[in-house]
């Protein structure tokens, strides 16, 4: 998978930073868990801070463009972000089995 920054802006008044990545992958569409961890890695901050806002691919193509937010604080982007925003980039915990 490679990663490529095409625009980065920096939000001061949100405590943010705002960018648009271009990635291009082989096999299926990469997860968001995926792309966000490999945007957290390659900005080296913390997962947490991480939310993919969008991704979207076009049919044939194996590329896709995000929409990616990088908070300062965690408090700060739980005032700012929309729940389902924050759903989405949760990551689900295995559930336990039960005998």
């Amino acid at each position: 998978m490679d990663i490529k920054i095409t625009k980065d802006n920096t939000n001061a008044l949100l405590n943010r930073r705002e960018m648009n990545f271009s990635v291009t992958y082989e096999g299926p569409t990469p997860a968001r868990s995926i792309v966000r961890g490999k945007i957290a890695a390659m900005l080296n901050v913390p997962l947490e801070l991480v939310v993919v806002h969008k991704m979207g691919n076009e049919f044939g193509r194996q590329a896709l463009e995000a929409y990616v937010k990088v908070y300062e604080t965690e408090e700060r982007m739980k005032q700012i972000e929309n729940k389902y925003i924050l759903e989405r980039n949760t990551v689900p915990e295995p559930e336990a089995k039960e005998e």
